[in-house]
């Protein structure tokens, strides 16, 4: 038998192989017709735009600089790292509200590997069960309004005995040398162990009490800014995965250090909870979130992820401790350095301190809501600093379209709050401390997610969850502290406001202060709660 090819064979031949190429044309042609956000010029050949961020340079000051450039929405690259900047409310909404289901998940960063335990901090977990089961137990058991009154104690107790002990060296000084000067505070270290002890107790209860008697405490304190530190340095592996072998510049083994550093503490509070448990003498009604995380996941987590439970709870409650501490810290110091600057604004907060409060009691939460101007100057103070100035970044999770730009999956987006929080469109005089506009064009605006020109703690589902935690302790901290004492600098200099690089924007210097009781003496002395 015969087999003859038929004649229009390579007619046919030359159809398949003109249409294959038609295609691969068109589809050239489509992926260039995709409209790309600008990007920046001096990218460097595999490096990217990583010679912006070189030295010293402050990453939400020069992304800024480039949006006065490039407009409110750009991309730069990172090795091979695309992230996508926006910088004004517009994009913002864009991204957090309309699109909040494309940005829902966390980089997978070197850092979040070795200090976020791999990503069981639900605060860096990828979008999905884990994540959603990790918030709703912190906002039940920890940060909902009904938990936060009931242990409102932990905090009014905290924050009056740090007022007591600086009236005490005042006493003592002054008893010494026998004249009326203040005493000089470190106002960020004293800000920082306010805020750690509080939420170190909220989670670990009374077996946190021996941390605060012992050299572990001082070493926890400094693990702690080094997490952030190390949060928020460049790591040249998350832009070259290839490199990472190398560890430039250390920071892997120094990341690797300060997790096995936290990790053996919290372990240690672990393993006395369950010590407790096992005695039978725990008290039901005096459980912390430790215990209630033990109580909850003890059945539930094989079915919740990867992670085992003792990895879920220490992941969980450093993530919580961490977040807590660390920003509000910032944000006071920040507060306290604004008001030291502008004398006129800071006798006017003590102004209203003392019409509704006086000066023959302390400061009551129920205070708080009357201090209009003090929630004004706070706000204020959270526009011009705020903790994080880039937010914490997302990634996208699909391909996108953000305000005509085609975005793929896998980009990385910052939200410039910093840029944003000082729009001259939006705020007259962005760069000045001007605490009434809060009063008066901007009375409306709120720091719940809400009003875009203004996102301390962000916006959408990966918002932060204690929003009302730490505007509550910040708030009676401050008021404590602003009643209780005059306040100045030494040789009443201006506070240096250099800001330095890291995942929260602290001060790049200390903020030194001279504080003076002015208030009666009794007055100090009480640390209960007196509503």
């Amino acid at each position: 038998m015969e087999f003859h090819i038929p004649i229009q064979t390579p007619s046919l031949a030359t159809l398949f192989f003109l249409s294959l190429f038609l295609y691969y044309v068109l589809w050239r042609r489509n992926n260039n017709l995709k409209r790309q956000p600008p990007m920046p010029a001096g990218s460097w050949p595999i490096l990217g735009h990583i010679n912006l961020l070189r030295g010293t340079k402050i990453p939400h000051i020069v992304l800024a600089n480039l949006a006065d450039e490039y407009g409110p929405i750009f991309t730069v690259k990172f090795g091979i790292r695309q992230v996508l900047v926006v910088s004004s409310r517009e994009t913002a909404k864009e991204c957090l509200i309309h699109n909040d289901k494309v940005f829902v998940n966390r980089p997978l960063t070197v850092a979040v590997k070795h200090l976020a335990y791999n990503s069981a901090m639900f605060g860096f977990a990828p979008y999905g069960p884990y994540w959603r089961e990790l918030r709703k137990i912190t906002t039940l058991k920890l940060l909902s309004n009904h938990r936060l009154e009931i242990l409102k104690h932990v905090r009014i107790f905290e924050v009056r005995d740090a007022i007591k002990s600086i009236y005490n060296r005042w006493a003592c000084a002054r008893k010494d040398i026998e004249h009326d000067n203040g005493v000089m505070v470190e106002m960020a270290h004293w800000f920082g162990n306010i805020n750690l002890k509080v939420i170190v107790k909220l989670i670990a209860g009374s077996i946190s009490e021996e941390l605060f008697q012992n050299e572990e405490y001082d070493q926890f304190y400094k693990c702690i800014s080094e997490f952030f530190h190390y949060f928020g340095v460049f790591n040249i592996s998350d832009a070259f995965s290839f490199m990472r072998w190398l560890d430039i510049g250390t920071h892997e083994k120094a990341m690797k250090r300060v997790a096995k550093e936290l990790d053996q503490i919290i372990q240690g509070w672990l393993d006395k909870h369950r010590r407790v448990c096992e005695s039978g003498y725990q008290d039901k009604c005096k459980q912390d979130f430790m215990d209630g995380l033990l109580d909850t996941l003890d059945t539930t987590h094989e079915n919740l992820s990867k992670f085992d439970l003792d990895t879920i709870i220490k992941a969980t409650c450093l993530n919580i401790i961490l977040a807590a501490s660390d920003t509000s810290t910032v944000t006071l110091t920040w507060t306290l350095s604004l008001l030291l600057n502008n004398r006129c604004i800071l006798k006017k907060v003590q102004h209203e301190l003392e019409t509704h409060i006086g000066r023959q009691r302390q400061v009551n939460e129920s205070d708080l809501k009357n201090l209009v101007y003090l929630n004004a100057t706070l706000k204020e103070a959270m526009r011009l600093y705020p903790a994080g100035p880039l937010s914490v970044p997302r990634e996208a999770i699909t391909d996108s379209y953000i305000c005509g730009y085609h975005v793929p999956r896998g980009t990385q987006l910052f939200v410039n709050l910093y840029k944003i929080q000082r729009d001259p469109s939006i705020w007259s005089d962005p760069d000045e401390f001007h605490p009434e506009r809060f009063l008066t064009t901007h009375k409306a605006v709120d720091v719940r997610g809400q009003s875009f020109e203004l996102l301390p703690f962000g916006s959408g589902r990966r918002m932060c969850p204690g929003m009302s935690f730490a505007f509550q302790i910040i708030l009676f901290t401050l008021a404590n502290l602003l009643h209780g004492f005059e306040i100045t600098t030494p040789l009443d200099e201006l506070v240096d406001m250099t800001e330095s690089f890291g995942l929260t924007n602290e001060k790049a210097t200390p903020l030194k202060a001279i504080l003076t009781p002015r208030l009666s003496g009794y007055l100090y002395s009480s640390t209960n709660n007196v509503e």
